[in-house]
């Protein structure tokens, strides 16, 4: 990747991951893997969507509110998993939680954030507008506002995913992680000891192959089945100093095969998971993920769906 747009700073690195795992550990689950053949091939499975919550994002909000700038109240604006992370996280640590999400917020999420005991608004059609709502709020009120994804804390508190998955799976050569706006998957990279590390976008959600084709992050358009979870237009400048030194293997897969994705995972294991967690799978399914044993990360299960016969 050739840099043509300033690093920005605090960068996280491996040890802020580490760091991460230690300060996190207190209130996040650590995540069981499963070892399995599907077709006859082995691959694991980091099962992160049975973390509270339903999803990885907690990790993320747990590391920023424990290790950043100290606030009683918090803003963030997200397509669901990050509004109930920090949500989560601001109840654990007694902090006030004010989550903007899009109007089209899959209702299993919004239920949940509205239990969670945030103040939940909903603006616009896609993440992009709820977070600029979101900004201006925090910006007028002087609030501490929490990026999803664009946070060195949050890139390090979602890289204890790769973390674990490096101590309790050693023999995985691989990790398959989908990719929004790119805090799991810099996060993963960083965490995961060296191993390849494959970055899969829907190919109507294609903020990394849009930066890696324009050697910056750019916006893109945003329209897929799992647009609620990866729906952001744009990769983070963070996300993107992180890969920028630390390569990924990019990968797209099609909305088709990320439902019979869905679906597989439910047949082979009962696996209840939101359109964004099978992007992996459909991705190792599709034969284009490399190496003998991957670990697929499936990050959450906020979403009504209903599986079929």
């Amino acid at each position: 990747m050739t840099p043509s747009t300033a690093i920005p700073a605090n960068v996280p690195t491996a040890e802020d991951v580490r760091a991460a795992a230690d300060r996190i550990s207190i209130h996040a689950r650590r995540t069981p893997v499963l070892h399995a053949q599907v077709d006859g091939r082995t691959l694991t499975l980091k099962l992160e969507h049975l973390q509270l919550t339903g999803a990885f994002k907690l990790r993320g909000a747990l590391n920023a509110l424990l290790a950043g700038e100290k606030t009683d109240k918090v803003i963030t604006a997200s397509g669901g998993n990050h509004g109930l992370g920090v949500a989560t996280a601001a109840r654990l640590l007694g902090i006030e939680a004010v989550v903007y999400v899009p109007e089209t917020v899959p209702e299993a999420k919004a239920r949940r954030l509205e239990a969670s005991g945030a103040q939940v608004v909903r603006v616009g059609e896609h993440y992009a507008v709820a977070a600029a709502a979101a900004h201006k709020h925090a910006e007028s009120t002087g609030v501490r506002y929490l990026h999803a994804y664009d946070d060195p804390f949050v890139v390090a508190g979602q890289g204890t995913i790769g973390y674990e998955i490096a101590q309790d799976a050693p023999s995985c050569d691989t990790v398959v992680v989908a990719v929004g706006g790119g805090g799991l998957v810099a996060g993963v990279r960083l965490g995961s000891g060296g191993r390849q590390v494959v970055a899969v976008e829907p190919e109507g959600c294609q903020s990394l192959h849009a930066a890696l084709a324009a050697g910056e992050p750019v916006d893109t358009p945003v329209d897929s089945v799992a647009a609620s979870a990866l729906g952001a237009a744009r990769l983070g400048d963070v996300p993107y100093a992180v890969l920028r030194e630390n390569p990924v293997t990019p990968v797209l897969v099609s909305d088709a095969e990320i439902l019979a994705a869905r679906d597989r995972l439910w047949e082979e294991f009962r696996i209840a998971a939101e359109p964004a967690a099978a992007v992996p799978f459909a991705a190792w399914l599709a034969g284009r993920v490399p190496g003998d044993d991957a670990c697929l990360v499936i990050c959450g299960a906020n979403a009504d769906w209903r599986p079929g016969d």
